[in-house]
């Protein structure tokens, strides 16, 4: 779960059985932590480990995303290793530029189930999962996809090339806009007061939200009925046209460090999340900075056009993993032998001359094939945009470009703007306030 974003976990709620204790950490609207300095404001989102609230930060009279891990040893252990990787990476020299998130502040607060270790992260927006799902999926204009690359990138050759740190699970979720699609979800621009004490017969907070959504979800279904039957009546060209994104600033830094790994001090096999995986993760043969490159691949792509790059499912005889590598086949021709036959599952797949063992027919859609047929983008925007895909999803993956080299792409570089920042490697870390582009 992205662990700073105002968007939250895209699931209901974390249900009851989970406050116990070893579990989560009961909250509730006006609770001090770190003897006072934060004050919890409102739930911005839950996760498997932790829940994340908005807190008023008395010190320095901020708004910050607190989260609070669940104390069971397991759940200390992640906490303090992403506080590890949180804490080196900000500790490089202006890193508000290098659009990765910030690690505040840590702490250990004591409650009815346990010792919870608390992070306190810089306030982000919503994250780019919910920018695909506000501009209902249909891709966002090529400009802003520019400007969200130019961003990851920045944050990548930030952790690959300074700190060595491969994230290892990058996807739209966790990406974090700096500012939120809904000026009023905004605690600062909706100049709302910070809570800074405990609402008068408030009782637990965790619970007591849960009862309010379920409440809540009933009357938006009411709502829904009815203004489902206005809109058939009034007709419905304004639902399907795509949301004016012009002033949605979409600035943005790459969150959640929970599965992040020094390049020569890696602890899991099975990395990232399913859709971006890098080819060589399913075959297990060894996996470096290059996986993160695989992966932001998949989130330009979808960005562009609304859609995953790769869609994997079982199928009959076959699995999950040997339909993703068909997928990818399909879209960039057949994986060279040598790479196909070196990892230590290779041999669950592929044969000795690389073929696959069970899915023997393959339809091959080139990327600018796909782009112009399927989601119609003008024949250059087609060429433009796969010429600067297309290297980072080579199957070789010492072949594909670095973050580095991506920021002097031409397809990057395609403005005027962009071309004063990106002139000279010394002007990667750009600061956050030059990153727009015309």
């Amino acid at each position: 779960m992205s662990c700073s974003s105002s968007s939250g976990s895209e699931e209901d709620d974390e249900g009851f059985d989970s406050y116990r204790k070893g579990g989560y950490h009961a909250v509730r609207i006006g609770d001090q932590f770190a003897g006072g300095r934060y004050i919890a404001q409102r739930k911005l989102g839950w996760g498997q480990f932790s829940t994340v609230w908005l807190a008023y930060d008395t010190s320095t009279s901020a708004y910050v995303a607190l989260k609070i891990q669940k104390s069971a040893a397991q759940f200390v252990q992640a906490a303090l290793h992403e506080i590890d990787v949180l804490a080196s990476i900000s500790d490089g020299v202006d890193v508000n530029s290098k659009c990765v998130v910030q690690l505040i502040d840590h702490f250990k607060h004591a409650g009815p189930n346990g010792q919870h270790l608390c992070m306190v992260i810089e306030f982000l927006g919503d994250s780019l999962l919910r920018l695909i799902k506000y501009n209902r999926y249909k891709g966002l204009p090529l400009n802003k996809v520019r400007e969200i690359c130019h961003c990851i990138l920045i944050g990548l050759d930030y952790l690959h090339r300074e700190h060595g740190i491969i994230h290892t699970d990058l996807k739209p979720e966790n990406v974090l806009l700096i500012s939120t699609i809904d000026p009023a979800k905004d605690p600062v621009k909706s100049e709302v007061s910070p809570i800074l004490e405990r609402p008068e017969g408030s009782i637990n907070g965790g619970v007591t939200s849960l009862i309010e959504k379920k409440l809540k979800r009933r009357a938006r279904r009411a709502v829904a009925k009815i203004s489902g039957r206005t809109a058939s009546i009034g007709g419905t060209e304004d639902q399907k046209s795509v949301r004016n994104l012009d002033g949605i600033d979409v600035r943005c830094k790459v969150v959640d460090f929970g599965n992040a790994c020094w390049a020569d001090k890696q602890f899991a096999e099975e990395i990232q999340t399913r859709q971006y995986r890098a080819p060589e993760v399913i075959l297990q043969a060894g996996y470096s900075f290059s996986v993160d490159m695989w992966s932001f691949a998949c989130i330009a792509f979808e960005l562009a056009t609304g859609d995953m790059l790769f869609t994997p499912k079982v199928g009959q005889g076959f699995s999950e993993d040997e339909d993703h590598l068909a997928l990818m086949m399909e879209l960039l021709g057949k994986m060279p032998r040598k790479v196909a036959t070196a990892g230590a599952k290779s041999k669950d797949f592929f044969d000795r001359h690389g073929d696959l063992k069970r899915i023997r027919r393959l339809k091959f859609w080139p990327l600018s094939k796909l782009l112009v047929d399927r989601y119609k983008f003008s024949q250059s925007d087609a060429h433009e945009f796969s010429e600067f895909l297309l290297p980072l999803l080579d199957f070789v993956p010492e072949k594909r470009p670095t973050a580095q080299q991506c920021l002097q792409h031409p397809w990057l570089r395609g403005t005027e703007s962009n071309e004063k920042n990106e002139s000279s490697v010394e002007n990667v870390g750009v600061g956050m306030s030059n990153l727009k582009i015309k």
